[in-house]
Formats: structure tokens, sequence, C-alpha cells
């Protein structure tokens, strides 16, 4: 990989090969980025999630785990679905979370993606600190074996976009 990039904006509004998606296990759209991507993104991801769990994930995609669907509208060829631990403050569950980041360049890598656009995932309703979230997303993306040349995170607010700089460095 040749680069990391920050963004402050609305992952939605992304041009990328592939935008991640932080989906709930049901791959049916939610709240948060998982809605708002459904929502941007139409109903040709909904079709193809269906279809998923129609198939592959019968009882939902684990955590941790990526599947790649169309991005429909959106500005990108894929949409990379992984699905992020709730956080735990008994439960160690940072080796999910940073699964969740392997396993998303691994699945582009499948589809030749070289552009990845990744938001800070688990820390919305799942909870997870933004701090505690940028440095296993940062560690975990830059310790992985991949083709992709360029990730981004898209951070919707200063706040975070902030404490992910300091994990850049």
């Amino acid at each position: 990989m040749t680069g990391i990039l920050l963004v402050q904006g609305d992952i939605t509004r992304q041009r990328a090969d592939a935008i991640v998606n932080a989906a709930n296990s049901s791959l049916l759209g939610g709240g948060g980025v998982d809605g708002a991507i459904h929502r941007r993104g139409g109903p040709a991801i909904l079709a193809e999630c269906r279809a998923l769990r129609a198939s592959r994930y019968g009882r939902g995609l684990p955590t941790g785990q990526a599947v790649a669907t169309t991005a429909g509208r959106l500005g990108a060829q894929w949409v990379i679905h992984t699905v992020g631990p709730v956080f735990s403050a008994d439960e160690d569950r940072s080796p999910l979370l940073a699964s969740c980041y392997r396993a998303s360049l691994r699945v582009a890598d499948e589809l030749g993606a070289r552009t990845v656009a990744f938001p800070a995932i688990s820390t919305g309703v799942y909870g997870w600190p933004m701090a505690d979230a940028a440095r296993i997303a940062v560690a975990a993306v830059r310790s992985a074996d991949t083709a992709v040349e360029e990730v981004r995170f898209v951070l919707l607010d200063a706040p975070a976009y902030e404490v992910f700089a300091r994990q850049i460095g």
C-alpha cells in the first residue's frame, strides 16, 4: 500500500473503487453510515444484500468479516460491507475490529480495487471510543498485506479527523 489519506466529510460522496460500509450483520441497512450508504446507493445495494442473505449469509454476516456488493448510485464500483464489534469494557474485542479492516482489504484485493474509503468502524452506535478505534484502524491498515494503493479514512466531523490525524502522525 502506498498511502493513507484522511478526509473530513460524507463517505457517500467519495469517489473510490470501493467504499466500506460499517454494516450490521443483517446486511439490510440500518442507521449511521449503513443507512446513509443504502439510501444514497439505492435499491441495487439492498437487492444484492438480500441475495447474499438468501445464499451464503442466511444468519447474517459474522462480525469481523467482509463481503462486497455493487455500489449502486455511489461514486464507487463496490461497497464492501463489514460488521464491526460492539465495544465492551469487559472483553477485548479489538482483534475483531482489526479484522474488519484486514478482511475489507482482502475483499478489495479480490475485486482489484486500488482505492478504498473507510469510515471509523464501530465508533457510532456500537460505542467504540474514537481514539482506540483510530489506533486499531491505522495499525491494521498499515500492517495489511494488500495491493490497495490508497486507503482513505473518511471522518464525518473535525474531532474524529483530529483523532485519526494523531494516529497517522
